[in-house]
């Protein structure tokens, strides 16, 4: 899966409440093992298969990125 399909496929959790199990569900939807949850703390190397959420201080997903 590209990450342009990933994007398509994740676009509906945009906005919704950051919870650890959203992990397990991205990597089931999108057959990527690495996936990075709001402040989970990882390497800094690049990984272009991996999976960043990114989100706000009330604990919302505001975006995705890779990398």
């Amino acid at each position: 899966m590209t990450n342009d399909e990933v994007l398509q496929q994740l676009q509906h959790l945009i906005g919704s409440r950051y919870v650890a199990t959203v992990k397990a569900y991205i990597s089931e939807l999108t057959g990527r093992a690495r996936v990075v949850g709001i402040n989970d703390i990882s390497t800094k190397e690049l990984d272009p298969d991996r999976i960043r959420l990114l989100g706000d201080d009330a604990g919302a997903i505001r975006s995705v990125s890779f990398g």
